[in-house]
């Protein structure tokens, strides 16, 4: 996979959202294109406009279970004076060489099944005695119980204009239509869609393989007793899941200890099965930042043009932040904050957009709207930094979800939405319309 280098500031620079955000899509390519079996490529994105080869349905077939017949023969049929006709046979779905309908005969045809020669239109099995000699049928009898069923007799108690019950050759798509354009996911209608005018395989750009592991000595997996000081380590479990909601095929590591040496080999062990990896944790400027010591000059040697470059940027959670590429073949990599909040915005802002852009999709972003703040009181935020709050968001309102604390794990799970507060206000009045980023 290739990546073009990221761009490197001032030690001392402060970093925009939208100049780390950019320069992590202009750095970011989208992955080469495969051919994959339709089930292989669910979730993937079209790398090609599909014109199908065969109308659908590819002949005009019946769309009940009732008896093909013409519409002279069963013009003015009614119970009182119903019209008899002669059955001549029996029409399946998938039969290759049906019987023909002549004057005063029908065949009795099942759903899906071509229309016979000579037929002009079906009447539902409903409509008819069955066979029976009695009155309205609720059914067909089973051919394997009863194959006198397709010989005999039928009364048809109601008439039944032109073409009815028959679904016409192409009246679903014609041959040479385009039914679908690159840039499509491929989700189960569009697979059935590709089957259904025979495509067994399709081109398209591959999920996105990410691998997610959390730094942290302290850090310990759910299940296990917890010891004085140790935490559960929660990081890398949302962040997989976040990977995998953005169309990614998400590796879960686990926790890293604070060891710079083990990080460079659990890395290094990793980059086989990824197109991004993605860390959380010892991104900042304490004596025990393992991601920092490990990474600031990955690469400077034995790979030219790849290392990770640590960086401050003007928001809030998520101020600290390191983006580059590691490995041989330049493997992007974004260090997160450890913060729970922190690091799951963090995710949503870059990581989600760099995803889509590795899957290929035109459309990176979470959508935005619009909304009145509904809160008790004013939001306050850091002059300078831009903020992203939680909150839910439902008709056009957002009410904020817990404090600005980055720890709030509790808050962040109420949360749907994300409330924007540019980096030159201070302070929101309730009432205020403010930008939303949603989040589901």
């Amino acid at each position: 996979m290739s990546s073009a280098a990221p761009r490197t500031a001032e030690p001392d620079h402060l970093w925009s959202v939208d100049e780390h955000l950019d320069d992590i899509l202009a750095t970011v390519r989208p992955l080469d294109p495969i051919e994959l079996n339709l089930l292989d490529a669910q979730g993937c994105v079209l790398v090609e406009d599909i014109t199908v080869p065969v109308s659908l349905p590819p002949f005009d077939n019946s769309s009940m279970d009732g008896y093909a017949v013409r519409v002279a023969d069963v013009a003015g049929a009614s119970e009182e004076y119903p019209a008899s006709l002669e059955v001549v046979g029996d029409v399946a779905a998938g039969a290759a060489d049906p019987v023909h309908v002549g004057p005063g005969q029908a065949a009795r045809i099942m759903t899906g099944a071509p229309l016979p020669p000579g037929a002009e239109t079906v009447v539902p099995v409903e409509w008819t005695d069955g066979g029976l000699g009695e009155g309205p049928a609720a059914g067909m009898r089973a051919r394997s119980l009863a194959p006198d069923g397709a010989t005999g007799q039928v009364a048809v108690h109601r008439p039944a204009p032109a073409r009815a019950h028959v679904r016409a050759q192409g009246s679903d798509v014609r041959a040479g239509d385009r039914v679908l354009e690159a840039g499509t996911v491929l989700g189960p209608p569009q697979i059935s869609l590709l089957a259904a005018v025979g495509r067994g395989t399709v081109r398209v750009r591959p999920r996105p393989r990410v691998v997610v592991l959390s730094t942290g000595s302290e850090l310990v997996q759910p299940d296990e007793p917890l010891r004085p000081g140790q935490i559960y380590d929660s990081n890398s479990f949302a962040l997989t899941a976040a990977a995998r909601d953005a169309g990614a095929i998400a590796y879960r590591v686990g926790a890293v200890a604070d060891d710079a040496e083990t990080l460079r080999d659990t890395l290094e062990d990793q980059l086989v099965r990824a197109d991004l990896m993605v860390t959380s944790g010892g991104v900042s400027v304490g004596a025990y930042d393992v991601v920092k010591e490990a990474l600031s000059h990955a690469g400077d040697e034995d790979e030219p043009g790849s290392g990770v470059e640590f960086r401050r940027l003007a928001m809030q959670p998520g101020k600290p932040q390191g983006f580059g590429s590691i490995g041989p073949d330049h493997t992007p990599l974004l260090a997160l904050p450890g913060n729970p909040v922190s690091s799951y915005v963090s995710f949503e802002l870059f990581v989600r957009p760099a995803i889509r852009t590795l899957m290929g999709l035109r459309d990176v972003h979470r959508p935005r709207v619009r909304a009145e703040l509904r809160a008790e009181k004013a939001l306050t935020s850091p002059k300078g930094r831009r903020q992203f709050l939680r909150g839910r968001y439902a008709d056009g309102v957002v009410t904020p979800v817990g404090g600005a604390g980055s720890h709030l794990v509790a808050a962040l799970a109420q949360a749907n939405a994300l409330v924007v507060v540019p980096e030159d206000v201070e302070d929101v009045a309730p009432g205020t319309e403010v930008e939303v980023v949603l989040l589901g």
